[in-house]
């Protein structure tokens, strides 16, 4: 390669920054604090010493983004891959998955896990948190199923929220603007002596894409009202005690999909919105036993309620006995018939024969005929969590953190699993940092993990950090991940009874349907293998942090069927591979400017291409934050995806604003705009706004 071709020029200016004479060693010399992050391995270390990439989005970054939601915010981690099925059905996967289900990556709220075990997602739009609550958003960019167990296979998203104790006060915000934006937040924090409390109130609520491809109404709006209160009690000078409660209602309206078996009969249905209920509550003991020793006890319970009833039409045929029994014998054969019911039979034999030619004489005698009726897709998940860690520095080179998790998971659902499934999750893990001397750090990692539906399994990290100061690090990693296949996709018994039904089908008013769908119940574990290099720096002279990247994962044993009740036939018999490069850089030019550039490079390959759908080969973001003075602040963004589910992305976000102050009060003014910078669908073809822009402001009050 030329030694000034566009690829080697980062690589040129770092070997100059490291290698170089006095003006860069100047770069290296600083007396402020090493800043730590802790997602990586459940340990306090620098960025430099991590075993793997960190993402880390401040406060400062959250609220100069201006973004609503977590999936636009997420939008500045390198390789993040940000899409959508509905407006409130958002999709956030690393380095790329199936489009329509996020399942590789894991999701915690000051430790607890908001992924859904039922369903294997993430409900991004029902996550009881406010934007206004989350002090920073930490991002493990790699498997990290040793740290936080199955599920943790592609990455870990950490948010964190504010503490109460910075809490204090009252605050108040409301945003209106283009789309039906309407949001508002409310908070009251407070202390005492040996606790501070923080209560938050807020709304959000959109009309999410404007219409189809075929120019009809797009029904995706959402609505929704959350409750938070977050507590902490100091017990003694060693203990304290920290509590949260969380709570969110709301509707995530959905666009009628269903499509009739037979042919001719309309779907004269109704909508099929969701309305969705969460409550989630945790506790967290905290005992420092010596400066070198500290442990923690954190047990947590969750609930996730969605209740979707709506109203489909078919034929009276398709509650058939006999037709039940043709798709329990051959579902295949039966689809032939069913979709091409005038015209002649297909070939077949026995039972089957004789089963098809009295499914064609029921329809001939009034099986056409067309009948409605409720169908109830409704689910309730439940989840409590018990966790003990233990944090030991053996000697001043030696430290080691080492736990114990139980976990119960529930899932209820007439529709999905004919009453419910239950799981339960045993864990043990440890990791251990060795700096063996100045420079070099070796550490060593594994889970161990048992549960009663997926089995068991054994997941390691080994990796080797050199420190050329303690903010300059080069890493070399290899680790293991598991996912385990979800309730649905192991243990799914789908089939609606569908009630209410005009006019009687067969003399019935509560009928089943003949389709019924079984999961394969012997689904292991997909496995992933990962390989990374790379090197993290804060240059002190500049104040400016570089991440490099370049990695290689491979998945076996994907399991890649799309979640459907026709001929639903789950495997592991599907592999992927991602491989490429990261950068991200965050430049501190002065007092009033920050740069901040993110880019990633992702050569994704899939034996089932859906696996790939959602992975750009370039995508990233760059971000300009400026002070202007006299409480003037702007901040402009770029994002791009060069092709997601084959649709092009590039947006432009410029967010101005004015804070007045009078004593101990400020207001602060903001506009926010949205600017499209291509003309095409966003991740699905019927995902479309009749304008490219949209605009917003926001007020916000402090006192």
């Amino acid at each position: 390669m030329p030694s000034g071709s566009p690829a080697s020029r980062p690589l040129i200016l770092l070997t100059a920054l490291l290698s170089g004479p006095t003006a860069a060693d100047d770069l290296f010399v600083d007396s402020q604090a090493v800043p730590q992050v802790l997602t990586a391995t459940r340990l306090k270390q620098s960025p430099a010493a991590v075993p793997g990439s960190m993402t880390v989005l401040d406060n400062e970054l959250i609220h100069a983004s201006g973004a609503r939601d977590i999936p636009e915010l997420l939008r500045l981690v390198p390789g993040m891959m940000i899409g959508y099925g509905a407006a409130n059905q958002p999709t956030v996967n690393y380095h790329g998955s199936n489009v329509n289900f996020a399942r590789r990556m894991q999701v915690l709220i000051d430790g607890r896990s908001v992924y859904r075990a039922g369903l294997a997602t993430v409900d991004w739009s029902d996550i009881p948190l406010a934007m206004e609550d989350i002090e920073r958003i930490e991002v493990f960019r790699g498997p990290n199923t040793v740290s936080y167990g199955a599920n943790a296979l592609m990455a870990v998203v950490n948010i964190l929220t504010r503490k109460p104790a910075d809490s204090h006060g009252t605050r108040l915000k409301v945003t209106r603007g283009q789309r039906g934006i309407d949001d508002w937040y409310a908070s009251q924090g407070s202390g005492w002596d040996g606790g501070d409390l923080r209560l938050s109130l807020s709304g959000m609520q959109d009309d999410g894409f404007d219409e189809h491809a075929n120019g009809q109404d797009y029904r995706d709006s959402r609505r929704l009202n959350r409750l938070n209160i977050s507590a902490s009690h100091t017990l003694a000078n060693d203990q304290s005690l920290d509590w949260q409660f969380a709570a969110k209602e709301g509707s995530n309206q959905r666009p009628y999909t269903y499509k009739p078996v037979f042919y001719g009969v309309t779907a004269n249905g109704d909508n099929s919105d969701v309305n969705a209920k969460d409550y989630a509550g945790s506790v967290r003991w905290n005992l420092d036993l010596s400066p070198e020793h500290s442990l923690y006890v954190q047990g947590s319970a969750q609930q996730w309620d969605r209740q979707q009833v709506w109203r489909a039409c078919d034929a009276a045929l398709s509650f058939s006995p006999e037709l039940t029994r043709l798709w329990q014998l051959d579902p295949n054969f039966t689809e032939q018939v069913a979709r091409n019911i005038l015209a002649p039979l297909p070939a077949s034999a026995g039972e089957r024969q004789a089963l098809a030619a009295q499914v064609k004489q029921q329809w001939r005698l009034g099986g056409s005929s067309q009948v409605c009726g409720d169908i109830d897709q409704s689910t309730r998940e439940t989840r409590y969590d018990l966790e003990l860690q233990d944090t030991l520095s053996l000697s001043d080179s030696l430290r080691l953190v080492s736990g114990a998790n139980y976990r119960y998971d529930r899932a209820d659902s007439q529709t999905y699993f004919n009453g419910s499934v239950d799981d339960t999750t045993w864990r043990l893990f440890g990791h251990l940092e060795w700096r063996a001397d100045e420079h070099w750090i070796l550490q060593g990692g594994a889970m161990y993990e048992n549960a009663q539906l997926s089995g068991s399994s054994l997941t390691p990290r080994l990796a080797v950090n050199y420190l050329i100061t303690p903010r300059h690090g080069l890493r070399a990693v290899y680790s293991e991940a598991v996912r385990s296949p979800d309730m649905f996709e192991n243990n799914v018994n789908w089939s609606y009874r569908v009630n209410n039904l005009q006019p009687a089908a067969f003399g019935q008013r509560s009928a089943q349907y003949f389709v019924k769908t079984r999961g394969p119940g012997d689904l292991e574990q997909e496995r992933m293998r990962s390989r990374e290099l790379g090197y993290n720096g804060y240059f002190a002279g500049a104040d400016l942090s570089i991440d490099l990247k370049l990695f290689y994962d491979e998945i076996t044993g994907m399991i890649s069927e799309p979640l459907r009740n026709n001929q639903y036939i789950a495997s592991n018999s599907n592999k992927a591979r991602f491989s490429g490069s990261e950068a991200q850089l965050d430049w501190q030019l002065n007092p009033a400017d920050r740069l901040r550039l993110t880019y990633a490079y992702v050569d994704a390959w899939a034996s089932n291409p859906a696996d790939s759908d959602l992975s750009a080969s370039n995508s990233g973001s760059a971000g300009w934050l400026r002070d202007w003075g006299q409480g003037w602040s702007s901040a402009l963004f770029y994002y791009g995806d060069d092709a997601l589910n084959q649709y092009r992305f590039e947006r432009v976000d410029l967010r101005v604003a004015k804070r007045l102050r009078w004593q101990r009060t400020q207001l602060e003014l903001a506009g926010m705009l949205q600017q499209r910078l291509d003309d095409e669908p966003t991740t699905h073809d019927d995902n479309r706004y009749d304008s490219r822009h949209v605009l917003y402001f926001s007020a916000e009050l402090t006192f």
